[in-house]
């Protein structure tokens, strides 16, 4: 049990799980209006809450010496698959709790795929870029996304995914091969030094 613990804070766990949890409540808090407007909800806080913890929990996805990463005797692929697969768990599952005291900001199935989505993309900006700039590609297509056209064509959904509702078939597929190509570039090459 030492080793994870070990293994934890190294790669700053607990600031990216205190960042993660602000984040949530702070939504749950602000989310709330009162009224039960009709439609449905708006998407946007919820992105933005799932958005902020894969950049929280990016900083994790490369240690303090990359050298004593690469020469370490144990296997990296199955730990880093693992570590993005917990993070995003983790991310989805504060969201989940935060909103249950008030009216739900984001349904599960949304929830679960966006932040498939965005962890994926974290650990393909950490696989491309490196652990302290794998914020940078998920943070880049949010703010496409929030600024962009309406989603009238497949491309323009495939852009705007994670703003769509669930059961949108091209967000899914986005979100899905986002988080597959991000955990498998990130599992077998790890973060770029």
């Amino acid at each position: 049990m030492r080793w994870l613990t070990l293994y934890a804070r190294s790669r700053q766990v607990p600031a990216s799980l205190a960042a993660v949890v602000v984040s949530a409540v702070t939504a749950a808090v602000l989310g709330r209006d009162g009224g039960g407007g009709e439609g449905p909800p708006d998407p946007g806080l919820p992105v933005l809450v799932l958005a902020a913890g894969a950049m929280a929990v990016s900083v994790g996805l490369s240690g303090q010496d990359p050298a004593l990463d690469r020469t370490a005797a144990i296997r990296w692929v199955p730990r880093r698959a693992a570590h993005v697969l917990f993070a995003g768990a983790i991310v989805a599952a504060v969201l989940l709790t935060a909103q249950i005291p008030g009216e739900p900001m984001a349904t599960a199935s949304f929830v679960v795929r966006d932040s498939a989505g965005l962890l994926g993309l974290v650990a393909l900006g950490a696989a491309l870029t490196g652990g302290q700039y794998a914020w940078t590609l998920p943070f880049a297509w949010l703010s496409f996304a929030f600024f962009a056209p309406p989603p009238t064509s497949t491309p323009m959904r495939v852009a705007t995914w994670m703003l769509l509702p669930p059961g949108t078939p091209s967000a899914t597929w986005t979100a899905a091969i986002l988080t597959t190509a991000g955990i498998t570039a990130y599992a077998l090459a790890g973060p770029r030094r």
